[in-house]
Formats: structure tokens, C-alpha cells, sequence
């Protein structure tokens, strides 16, 4: 059996470590909020040190960040390779597209439904609210690009309407008290966004 080089031991001790306190941080969190968690609660969940924490992190606005990074990471991946993965299959219509990202970003949801209560409805650290608006809106764009939407007031409105809709689904989902009544929340969000017929909101052309 081969062994480890060193180097390649201490990529994997580092990954564990982070692994371990953004997992740590994701249970204090979702407890107390932000501005009531204890960085100590957290080192004590990860087995870890406070120093350890700020070698890593910096601390606990930076380890709050990189929580929210990862989850929203996590969410565009999982919407990125269902849409492409659909692509692949041969879905071409960008409704249809819209659709499969959406329900994988809702399943999302449901997984991580403690990390979309504390983001969406939580407290956060100074500059967190301008991230997230940031975030949306780079979320809009993503949006637009799929439909191919154009720039005008009328494209904008209408692609920034549906983000809503999936992001308020997003929180229904995340407060759902079972799996079943996150379906039912994501079933009505697809048929409003049917419903909505965005290509031809987009195009109102005769």
C-alpha cells in the first residue's frame, strides 16, 4: 500500500479541519444566529482550537462567509450540472431548462433547509446583506442568460419576478415541516413559472 507523502497528508489534515469547524459552525449558527454564537462552542464542536479556527478563517465573520460560500456553491452546481446534464438529453426549450435548475436548487433547499433560515431570515455580520444582494443579482443574470432574455425593462422585470418566485419557494421549502409539504411547495413553484409563460412575457410580439 502506498504510503502518503507528506505533503499530500497535510492537504488532507487542512481539508478535515475546515471540514470539521464549517460543520461546527453550521450547528452554532443555525442554534444561536450569528451575533449570539461563541467561536469556543464552535471549536469545541470541531475538536479544534481557537487558534486553529483563526488560522484557517480569521474569525467568525469569515467563517460565517465561508459558510454562506459554500452553500450557495453547493447550489450552483447542483443547478449548473441538472441544467446540463437536461442539455445533454436534449431539452432545449429554456423554460424547461429554467425548470430542471430550479428543482434542483430546491431540493437544495430542503437538504440545507437550517443554512436557507439562517441566510434568508438570520442575523448576519456587517457587509452580509450587500453580499447577498450582490449574489442575487448575479443570480438574475444567470437567470436572464438561460432564458435568453434581452436587456430591456420589460426582460429585466420579468426574469427578476420569476428569481423571486424561486427564491421565496426556497424559503417555504426550508420552513416545510416534512419532505412531502417541500414537494407540494415545489410543484406549485413550477406551475407558476408555467403559468407565467415567460417566453412569451419576454416577447410579447404578436
Amino acid at each position: 500500500m502506498a504510503r502518503k507523502t507528506s505533503g499530500s497528508w497535510e492537504w488532507s489534515r487542512t481539508a478535515q479541519t475546515r471540514k470539521s469547524m464549517l460543520q461546527a459552525a453550521r450547528e452554532v449558527f443555525a442554534e444561536h444566529g450569528f451575533a449570539e454564537a461563541n467561536v469556543a462552542e464552535v471549536v469545541s464542536r470541531a475538536g479544534s482550537s481557537v487558534g486553529s479556527l483563526y488560522h484557517h478563517f480569521g474569525g467568525k465573520t469569515e467563517l460565517f462567509l465561508a459558510l454562506y460560500e459554500d452553500h450557495q456553491a453547493a447550489h450552483e452546481e447542483a443547478s449548473a450540472s441538472t441544467v446540463a446534464r437536461a442539455k445533454q438529453a436534449g431539452v432545449e426549450d429554456p423554460v424547461d431548462l429554467l425548470i430542471a435548475g430550479t428543482r434542483a436548487y430546491l431540493a437544495g433547499a430542503w437538504e440545507r433547509r437550517d443554512l436557507v433560515r439562517l441566510f434568508m431570515d438570520g442575523d448576519g455580520p456587517p457587509g452580509f446583506e450587500l453580499l447577498r444582494r450582490t449574489r442575487g443579482r448575479e443570480w438574475v443574470r444567470q437567470n436572464a442568460v438561460l432564458l435568453r432574455a434581452g436587456g430591456d425593462a420589460l426582460d429585466r422585470f420579468m426574469v427578476a419576478a420569476l428569481t423571486s418566485v424561486i427564491g421565496e419557494a426556497a424559503r417555504e421549502v426550508a420552513t416545510s415541516d416534512t419532505e412531502a409539504e417541500a414537494l407540494e411547495v415545489v410543484e406549485a413553484a413550477v406551475n407558476l413559472i408555467r403559468r407565467l409563460d415567460p417566453l412569451t412575457a419576454l416577447d410579447p410580439r404578436p
